[in-house]
């Protein structure tokens, strides 16, 4: 059985999996995988200076049977010589607290102890008793109950433990631990009749864990169901299913760093948002026009990434709900909204889409503030003018090359730049009339009753009587804080720019 240790021994070679002299946390739960894994790293210890410490998880959930497991694995350890930590979890407490399935809970809290167990040992790598027939079965898993590249690659050799969202991290781990620590898996690509045999060659008596047999866990029916119905397909099937996930690693590989790519052409600093108000904590927004111009699975890529980076412990996400607002995003106008998933929605923005809480309005933070009018007030252009509650606006004349490249972002909701020849002269700022109309910029030259779009910005009733209208004689130039107009907006040929300034409080000459 010399063989087996040689081709973990290469695996390990090919995916870095650890360097000479470095301490690993090797995950025991006393079945054949893992105690193979255990006795394989014991052998190739001295030739690489390998320091082990053996960990152990009772899942708190087969009474006596799990107790003896526990004995037998620190027993085991004993007599190789290597030190062990024993943990146990309450898992049927933490899935009841949690809402989730004892084979999640199991999942969180064994990643949880071996992370606790890797910080305090100084450890920086856990290894864990994967093999082919369960890559084959988790690829498979994930077909079944919908899954894009980054479920049907599979488990991975190597990775980092972060990427496993652990929801709920201990104290002990905290998140900047998670990122450091990685996740390996020795044993990846030999089947589970190669381990088995190995166990028998070298006198190995591993546990048996009869729920591994229980077929009201979706995996087992898996394994014991679904896969011999395949097998009378495809006798290989084990083996496609594993070098398909191989395959779609290398894909997937490719595609996260296209996404990561369209991420940084999408995505917007609070500073960069073009709404009234900078976002709110806990809010991602994107440039409209930058993701429209994505394929549609850079897209789908990049809102997926939003929302990773909202919820970090969420590890699935519905495909439904993704497709969704993608379609919406895509086709949809500003102030439409789609529900993504906990408790986050997308909105559409004049130019930008934000990610964010469900019910948080993009369009105004504080309704209240704004110069509510009563009748027409004439404004200085240039100069400056009072206007009601101690508010005031000053225009200035500049050249459109003065104005820098990214003026749009660079300035807050309570300024527009406007095109000086288009808007011309006199500029008047007034509340809405009756039969209003406006063309919002980003519409395509469409028109809409002020009102709807009033409404679609989620201004407030009570607000959109006395809002600031600049005007002039073609018309609404801006909806003041929200929305300059179409025909109004500054654009390559423009040559001269008035740059309107709303303040509240006294002048700076005054």
């Amino acid at each position: 059985m010399d063989a087996l240790l040689d081709r973990v021994r290469r695996y390990a070679r090919r995916y870095a999996l650890w360097q000479p002299g470095e301490t690993i946390v090797v995950g025991v739960s006393g079945g054949p995988d893992s105690l193979c894994l255990l006795h394989l790293l014991h052998r190739l210890a001295p030739e690489l200076q390998l320091r082990l410490h053996v960990a152990h998880l009772n899942h708190g959930l087969r009474g006596q049977e799990a107790e003896a497991d526990a004995q037998f694995v620190a027993a085991f350890a004993a007599g190789l010589g290597l030190p062990a930590t024993v943990g146990r979890a309450d898992v049927r407490g933490l899935a009841a607290a949690a809402g989730l399935s004892l084979e999640e809970a199991a999942r969180q809290a064994r990643y949880r102890f071996l992370a606790e167990t890797a910080q305090r040992v100084a450890a920086t790598t856990i290894a864990v008793g994967h093999n082919a027939d369960d890559q084959a079965e988790t690829v498979l898993m994930h077909f079944v109950r919908g899954s894009g590249l980054a479920g049907l690659r599979g488990m991975l050799p190597k990775t980092s433990l972060d990427e496993y969202r652990l929801a709920g991290a201990p104290a002990a781990a905290p998140a900047e631990t998670a990122a450091s620590l990685c996740l390996i898996r020795p044993l990846l690509a030999i089947p589970r009749a190669e381990i088995e045999a190995y166990c028998t060659a070298h006198g190995l008596a591993p546990r048996f864990d009869r729920s591994n047999e229980d077929t009201t866990f979706f995996r087992n029916r898996l394994r014991y169901e679904l896969m011999p119905i395949l097998q009378q397909y495809n006798p290989a099937i084990r083996e496609v299913l594993a070098h398909t996930a191989e395959v779609l690693a290398g894909d997937h590989q490719v595609v996260r760093e296209a996404v990561m790519s369209a991420w940084q052409q999408t995505a917007r600093p609070a500073s960069a948002a073009v709404v009234p108000v900078a976002p709110t904590a806990g809010e991602i927004h994107l440039d409209l026009a930058a993701w429209r111009a994505l394929p549609l699975g850079l897209q789908r890529g990049v809102l997926r990434e939003a929302i990773h980076r909202l919820r970090a412990s969420l590890r699935n996400i519905n495909w439904a709900h993704v497709e969704r607002a993608v379609w919406l995003c895509r086709e949809g106008t500003t102030g439409q909204r789609a529900t993504l998933v906990a408790g986050l929605e997308v909105e559409i923005g004049y130019r930008t889409l934000r990610i964010g809480p469900e019910g948080t309005t993009a369009g105004l933070a504080d309704p209240m503030v704004a110069p509510l009018l009563a009748g027409p007030v004439d404004l200085a252009a240039p100069g400056e003018t009072a206007l009601p509650d101690d508010w005031r606006c000053t225009i200035r004349r500049v050249d459109r090359a003065a104005l820098p490249t990214d003026f749009a972002a660079a300035h807050d909701s309570w300024t527009a730049c406007l095109d000086a020849d288009a808007v011309g002269l006199p500029l008047t700022l007034r509340p809405r009339h009756a039969g209003d109309r406006f063309q919002p910029q980003g519409m395509a030259g469409h028109t809409m009753k002020l009102n709807e779009f009033m409404i679609n910005v989620k201004l407030p009733r009570d607000r959109r009587a006395g809002w600031p209208l600049l005007v002039c004689s073609h018309g609404i130039a801006w909806v003041g804080g929200l929305r300059v107009a179409e025909w109004a907006a500054v654009r390559e040929a423009t040559r001269a720019v008035w740059v309107v300034q709303f303040r509240r409080g006294q002048s700076e000459g005054g």
